[in-house]
């Protein structure tokens, strides 16, 4: 009972980062687009005056209201990693993960390791400001073949797919990732991977070989 209880409140803290997530993807958005200050440029302009051209009261409010999200942010994380020490604990692992019933404990485990160190970043081309995405992978690597093109190009069971050439996110998965590949045929596409924890970035080329399919791997949609 008590693990269930943990389990609920788990996905209910993942819910809730989510919504930090989006908040935070705003606010930096806003602040980071052309003739907007960024996250950390200065209010005032070349002679010392308040810029006339940004409303800095507002601007004040949007960083702080940043700096709390950021706050939150990290203490969700870290509460969602101690739930998920405390379901490892309760040895759930081995009867959970193995029912179909309830992937979403994997889901849970996979998710929860993705602290704040370990978002993407980019640099705004506006701006010297770091512009934070936060992502979510969609899909998992459940299975794959030895000597595949998958194997061969880096990827591994059990990576979490953040982004495979132009999919990311949204409906259709499966149906997407397999054009994704057959109009890549031959040519090098940009993946986005987690592997425990970490971020990583590799190319995978879709092509024939002895076996099934131009990668050679299943992915589980998340």
């Amino acid at each position: 009972m008590v693990a269930t209880n943990v389990k609920a409140e788990t996905m209910s803290l993942m819910d809730k980062r989510s919504a930090v997530e989006a908040e935070m993807n705003a606010i930096i958005a806003r602040l980071s687009q052309p003739g907007a200050p960024g996250l950390s440029g200065g209010l005032l302009n070349s002679e010392g005056f308040p810029r006339s051209d940004i409303d800095i009261p507002v601007v004040r409010a949007e960083r702080r209201r940043l700096a709390e999200l950021r706050n939150d942010h990290k203490e969700i994380t870290e509460k969602i990693d101690q739930n998920i020490q405390i379901l490892h604990s309760a040895r759930l692992g081995s009867s959970v993960y193995k029912n179909p019933d309830t992937q979403t404990s994997s889901t849970i485990d996979t998710v929860a390791s993705m602290t704040a160190q370990n978002v993407l970043m980019r640099h705004s081309p506006n701006s010297m400001d770091v512009d934070v995405l936060i992502s979510r992978p969609f899909a998992m690597v459940d299975e794959i073949a030895d000597a595949s093109p998958a194997v061969e190009d880096g990827l591994q069971l059990g990576d979490q797919i953040l982004k495979f050439g132009n999919v990311e996110a949204g409906d259709n998965l499966l149906q997407r990732l397999s054009s994704e590949a057959q109009s890549n045929l031959g040519r090098a596409v940009p993946v986005v991977i987690v592997r425990q924890g970490t971020v990583i970035n590799i190319t995978i080329t879709p092509r024939s070989w002895q076996g099934r399919g131009l990668l050679g791997c299943h992915f589980r949609i998340l």
